[in-house]
């Protein structure tokens, strides 16, 4: 019996010990750490971005807002284009006669060198005909006797021109008149379509050789002679146009052949921008448009330039199965060169449904991420992200934003981007 007694016992103990065991298992799993930091009134996720101002503030920053909107738009495709002189913006001046080349007699001094800018009618060389100044002081016989004959052959010279001017301008006298009689004569029937074509021919063709012996005649009643040394004097070439001397052909002192070149002038106040089309999309371009040229940082075209159209000789190339459209940009400031690349912006001829904001709703921030504020609430205003696709004039069409019907501040954005990160108060 008390070895019986006693193996109970144990029993009993060992029991108890196990509940005791498993009760204190039990507290300590429902027990629950404290933890490492605490946040107090957690922003949500949907307020990050929320402005909210007091009625004052928002009279003061001028917020306006405006139902955001889908609507029909010029749809807009981005192409690479090359910027290129128009056809006559470079002229190339020749020597109208033989002789050497020296400095205009002007205040700034020598000639304008390569890159300099040039106005209309700017001297730029001095012609000697014939021989130089110097080579004239020391003339030998033989030298003066072919300087007689030159004075002799510039007298003839001008004779001829005037007359060639006398008889142009008599034979454009008939011309016209011939014209008019044909034009008359066709307009009551008693003439035919043929004769008329003829008497417009002829008058273009004599009006062509009128301005060409005119040219010829002013040319040789330029060149004068000194008649106290007997010599000529200088004949001054002027710049044709306006522009920037852009390659010199002849140095000062040079002697130069009758029709040599002189100097190249390069007018690019006005420039076109060349661009290849895949010959696959030529028909979805509106040609009649205007195209937006850029520089290649602005890719929305925000600062873009209207450029109309031009008719340019066709080109493309057929390696790359691409024709060119060429559109002009005004150029007065320069900031375009010849062979600069730039984006181009070109209308397309079918248009759809987009989001559309005035540009001055739309925001970017320093990583280039493009934002607008929604009016959530009174005096509460919630930015928003955009994909801005492209800009057509003062709009800007989104590629995704808010839905259509949110209020978007139209006024008072940038005031509110600066309130919101503490820039403006």
């Amino acid at each position: 019996m008390s070895c019986h007694g006693t193996a109970l016992g144990g029993l009993l103990l060992l029991l108890v010990g196990l509940a005791v065991g498993c009760e204190h298992k039990s507290a300590g799993s429902t027990a629950k750490p404290a933890p490492a930091a605490t946040v107090s009134n957690p922003p949500k996720e949907d307020q990050l971005n929320t402005v909210e101002l007091n009625p004052k503030s928002e009279q003061r920053l001028g917020i306006v807002t405006q139902a955001m909107e889908k609507r029909a738009m010029p749809r807009m495709r981005m192409y690479g284009g090359e910027v290129v002189l128009p056809t006559g913006a470079s002229i190339i001046v020749s020597a109208p006669l033989a002789g050497f080349l020296q400095s205009p007699k002007t205040d700034k001094g020598g000639i304008p060198g390569v890159g300099e800018l040039v106005r209309r009618g700017q001297p730029i060389y001095e012609l000697v005909p014939g021989i130089s100044e110097k080579q004239q002081s020391i003339l030998s016989p033989v030298d003066r006797l072919n300087l007689e004959m030159a004075q002799a052959n510039l007298a003839q010279s001008r004779n001829d021109a005037d007359a060639q001017v006398e008889q142009t301008s008599e034979t454009l006298r008939l011309a016209k008149l011939e014209l008019e009689r044909a034009e008359r004569l066709e307009k009551s029937g008693a003439a035919t379509l043929q004769r008329l074509d003829a008497a417009k021919s002829a008058f273009i063709l004599a009006e062509k050789a009128y301005d060409a012996a005119a040219r010829r005649k002013k040319i040789w009643d330029k060149i004068q002679l000194d008649e106290q040394t007997g010599s000529f004097k200088p004949l001054v070439i002027e710049a044709p146009q306006d522009g920037i001397i852009r390659v010199e052909h002849a140095k000062v002192g040079e002697g130069v052949a009758a029709g040599a070149l002189l100097f190249e002038l390069m007018n690019a106040s006005v420039v076109w921008v060349k661009i290849p089309i895949y010959v696959g999309e030529l028909a979805d371009i509106a040609t009649d448009q205007p195209a937006r040229i850029s520089g290649l940082e602005d890719r929305l075209g925000l600062h873009a330039a209207s450029a109309p159209p031009v008719s340019a000789p066709p080109s493309a190339l057929p390696l790359s199965s691409t024709a060119d459209l060429y559109y002009a940009v005004q150029n007065g400031d320069g900031h375009l060169r010849p062979g600069q690349k730039v984006a181009a912006n070109l209308a397309l001829a079918e248009e759809r449904e987009s989001l559309v904001v005035p540009s001055s709703a739309v925001v970017t921030d320093i990583n280039g991420g493009t934002w607008v504020y929604e009016n959530v609430g009174e005096h509460k205003f919630s930015r928003r992200r955009v994909e801005v696709k492209y800009v057509v004039n003062t709009e800007s069409v989104l590629a995704r934003g808010p839905a259509v019907g949110a209020k978007i501040v139209t006024a008072g954005a940038a005031e509110l981007f600066g309130t919101e990160f503490f820039v403006s108060k």
